[in-house]
């Protein structure tokens, strides 16, 4: 099969979900359910936080931004789902594939790197609470969050970058649902082995540098928790944690299970139910997890509800 250069590839074909036509509507339906969910819980939590100066702290900046990365996130990827479910021919311009990848990699790093601070976050304020506020000041934490916008944009230029030199066969029919870096090695007519080995590299940095901050910040954080006398005290600190908890077991798990592993490893199947996982439902659920299992967030809502409403 002849292959063309990458400069005159104009458009791909999005495989989607599914071919099954009885299914595209249903889909569509819950498909957008969960977008507008996504867009309502993130957007909220946002304008919640921005809105009480009770929150006006570092735990609900950092939170404030990871609602903010996850209503992109979900953006990037969504909208453009729910224009296939209805359209005859799931057609992307090329320049349109290589932005939407460009994104999509922004948003899923810097969703990475922002959970990893706010698991330092975390274990600051329990391992060393008297000096909470001295070290986790406004100067650091603005740091500490142009540091993971920095390390997104960085990441999203080399893979988009690499991505950008690849040449494409005839046959331009991406198996997947977006615009992804695996599907789009898979349709190049020229080895991809050095830019896999690179793709694989990246992600394992991201993966395994913000997984280990992740684990050695609960370490301390447990040996803290232990030490303390009361269990209601134990109760009051672990809850702190809970939430945060949930949303990095479910972000790193479904990202490892596509990202780290060989590309034969696993069914298309599998791979894009992991992929809806990470790229539209967990956004969806972050805003959740993190409202009905924190008090002051409750709280802070009511007074919000109430101040409107009279």
């Amino acid at each position: 099969m002849a292959a063309e250069n990458h400069s005159t590839v104009t458009e791909f074909i999005l495989k989607g979900l599914t071919n099954r036509p009885e299914l595209q509507l249903p889909l569509f339906l819950l498909f957008l359910g969960i977008y507008l969910v996504t867009i309502i819980g993130n957007l909220g939590m946002f304008t919640l936080i921005c809105l009480n100066a009770q929150l006006h702290t570092p735990m609900y900046y950092f939170l404030s931004n990871l609602s903010l990365v996850d209503l992109c996130y979900s953006s990037v990827i969504t909208p453009k789902m729910l224009v296939n479910f209805v359209s005859e021919k799931n057609i992307i311009s090329y320049a349109g594939c290589m932005s939407q990848l460009y994104f999509f990699v922004v948003f899923v790093v810097a969703e990475c790197y922002m959970l990893t601070v706010m698991a330092y976050d975390r274990c600051v304020a329990i391992y060393t609470p008297l000096l909470y506020n001295v070290i986790m000041s406004h100067q650091v934490c603005s740091l500490l969050v142009a540091v993971v916008y920095a390390m997104a944009f960085i990441g999203a230029t080399i893979d988009t970058g690499l991505m950008l030199k690849l040449s494409y066969c005839d046959f331009l029919l991406i198996n997947h649902y977006f615009c992804d870096i695996v599907p789009l090695m898979k349709l190049s007519c020229s080895s991809t082995y050095h830019i896999e080995m690179t793709v694989f590299f990246l992600a394992g940095f991201n993966i395994v540098v913000t997984s280990l901050t992740v684990l050695v910040s609960y370490i301390f954080i447990l040996s803290s928790i232990f030490h303390i006398s009361t269990t209601e005290g134990r109760s009051k600190a672990f809850s702190t944690c809970s939430s945060h908890l949930a949303a990095v077991g479910m972000f790193y798990g479904s990202t490892a299970f596509i990202y780290l592993k060989p590309s034969t490893a696993s069914s298309v199947a599998k791979e894009n139910v992991a992929s809806v996982f990470y790229t539209t439902v967990i956004p969806m659920l972050n805003p959740l997890i993190y409202s009905l299992r924190n008090k002051e967030v409750k709280a802070a809502m009511q007074k919000t509800l109430r101040r409107k409403m009279f």
